[in-house]
C-alpha cells in the first residue's frame, strides 16, 4: 500500500550522493538490506517509481535513503536533487532478497553499498561485526560513500578499491578472480554482492569457479 511521507532533512554524503531522512508511516517495518519503490509526490512524477534501499535501522523513528544523483539526464534522481525538506515522497511496500546469513564477505560497487549500510549498522549495534569483511569498489576516491563510518565499523576489514584513477592509499584495479584469490581465504563463507549487473554476474561466475556454493551467494534477484 502506498504511503505519502514528508522529507525532514537532506544532507550531502559525497559530491553526488544525498541522504534523505523522511517521516516513517505508523507500523511500517523492514529488515536491514530491504528496499521499497519510491516516487515523488508531484504532478507527473507519482508513477515514476524507483527502487531505493533503507539505510537507517528499523527501530529508527525516521526512514532514510542514501541516493546517488544522476544529474546528466532528466530522470527521477535528478528531480530528487531539486527537492527540499517539506516536499513529499511516495513509498510502497517493503521488498528485497539481500538478507544477512552470517559472517562473510560483502562486495559492493558504487551505490551498491546501500543495502549493506543498514546491515553493517545493525551488526555494529548488536556487537556482531566480527568475521565480516567489505570490499568496496568505486571509480574514484571521492565516490566512496560513508567511508569514515564504514571504516569505523569494520576497521582494517573495510577495503576500498579504486578503478579509474591512481590512488596511493587504496587498492586499485578490478575486483576479479585474481583479487579474490589474494584477499579471501575461505570461500565457504557467505558472500553478499550488490552493484552494477555486469559486476555482480562476473563475481558470481568467479566465486563458482573458486569453490563457493551458489546457495552462499546473496544478491538482489
Amino acid at each position: 500500500m502506498p504511503h505519502i511521507i514528508k522529507i525532514k532533512s537532506i544532507e550531502n554524503v559525497t559530491h553526488n550522493v544525498k541522504r534523505f531522512r523522511c517521516e516513517k508511516p505508523a507500523g511500517y517495518t523492514f529488515h536491514p538490506g530491504q528496499a521499497t519503490e519510491v516516487a515523488i509526490n508531484k504532478p507527473g512524477w507519482e508513477e515514476e517509481k524507483r527502487p531505493f534501499t533503507f539505510t537507517a535501522l528499523n527501530d529508527s523513528p525516521d526512514l532514510e535513503f542514501t541516493i546517488k544523483i544522476y544529474d546528466d539526464h532528466q530522470g527521477v534522481t535528478n528531480e530528487l536533487n531539486s527537492l527540499k525538506p517539506g516536499n513529499e515522497l511516495i513509498v510502497d511496500d517493503v521488498w528485497g532478497t539481500i538478507e544477512y546469513k552470517g559472517p562473510g564477505y560483502f562486495i559492493a560497487g558504487g551505490a551498491g553499498i546501500t543495502p549493506f549500510i543498514a546491515i553493517l549498522r545493525q551488526l555494529k549495534k548488536d556487537n556482531e561485526v566480527a568475521g565480516n569483511k567489505l570490499f568496496f569498489s568505486n571509480k574514484t576516491s571521492r565516490d566512496i560513500i560513508l567511508e569514515e563510518e564504514l571504516s569505523n565499523i569494520l576497521g582494517e576489514n573495510a577495503i576500498y578499491v579504486i578503478t579509474d584513477e591512481p590512488a596511493n592509499n587504496y587498492h586499485t584495479g578490478l575486483i576479479n578472480e585474481a583479487f579474490l584469490k589474494t584477499h579471501i581465504d575461505d570461500f565457504s563463507k557467505p558472500f553478499y554482492l550488490c552493484g552494477p549487473t555486469p559486476m555482480v554476474e562476473a563475481l558470481k561466475e568467479c566465486l563458482t569457479m573458486l569453490g563457493s556454493s551458489p546457495d552462499a551467494v546473496v544478491f538482489e534477484k
